[in-house]
């Protein structure tokens, strides 16, 4: 695989990792999404138990209203904080 095909794999490989723990396999619920974001993405974020940042983040990602972030939420999310990393790169 490419490095990019590697990087995609990559993306749906942690989504799944944490989906499903606490019921539908193809949705993160607030507790997954927190346990991604720090687990993941805590050398970029910062690690987080401030309930209120993981709410406003959870209610800025949950884009359908359905108090779960669905994959392309999540993918969202991604790509958003790759392009944040990119401009701090240049």
């Amino acid at each position: 695989m490419s490095q990019l095909q590697q990087s995609m794999a990559g993306m749906i490989k942690t989504f799944h990792k944490y989906s499903g723990k606490e019921g539908d396999k193809t949705t993160l619920t607030k507790a997954e999404l927190k346990e991604l974001l720090n687990t993941e993405l805590g050398d970029i974020l910062g690690k987080s138990d401030d309930k209120a940042a993981i709410d406003n983040i959870f209610k800025d990602l949950d884009a359908d209203g359905d108090s779960t972030v669905n994959f392309q939420e999540y993918a969202t999310m991604v790509a958003c904080i790759t392009l944040m990393c990119n401009e701090a790169c240049k």
